[in-house]
């Protein structure tokens, strides 16, 4: 992979596994402010999204600090 691919690579990776999963449920959250209660399945489903993004950060804290340890200069490379 060449520099140029991981300038784009790295940004998306991390929206995707990060940023979109807190934007999902925080949406999520709003709409049940405005329609009321979820239902328990919903309610559920809620929970089960809030552990697999708690699980994708986990992992990508635990990427990023490979990362750190074999590339130290890999955060200003994205720059």
């Amino acid at each position: 992979m060449t520099g140029g691919q991981i300038i784009f690579f790295v940004p998306i990776v991390v929206f995707l596994v990060i940023v979109a999963p807190i934007w999902i449920i925080v949406h999520y959250k709003s709409q049940n402010r405005v329609a009321g209660d979820l239902s328990d399945a919903e309610r559920m489903e809620v929970d089960e999204m809030i552990q697999v993004a708690n699980k994708m950060a986990a992992r990508i804290e635990t990427l990023e600090s490979i990362l750190d340890v074999e590339s130290p200069e890999w955060r200003e490379k994205q720059q």
